[in-house]
């Protein structure tokens, strides 16, 4: 999942290190989701969102690949 948190966290002039302890997660979970190897659980997500006071898909952009959309199962 792609996204912007370091972007933002730089805006504020926030460290790794203080905006894991603003949310609650260790530094080396910021790292890794800036650095696209852990995608967050919704709670986290959230959490984010919610402290840069902006929308989650300002902060993230999932990669999904669908075979069926919900729609099509229906018909």
């Amino acid at each position: 999942m792609e996204n912007a948190l370091k972007e933002y966290r730089e805006e504020f002039g926030l460290s790794q290190r203080e905006l894991a302890e603003h949310i609650g997660v260790t530094r080396q979970t910021i790292n890794a989701v800036e650095g696209n190897r852990y995608d967050p659980s919704v709670e986290l997500v959230f959490k984010l969102a919610a402290f840069f006071e902006c929308r989650v898909e300002n902060l993230f952009q999932p990669t999904v690949d669908l075979k069926t959309t919900a729609a099509e199962v229906g018909n």
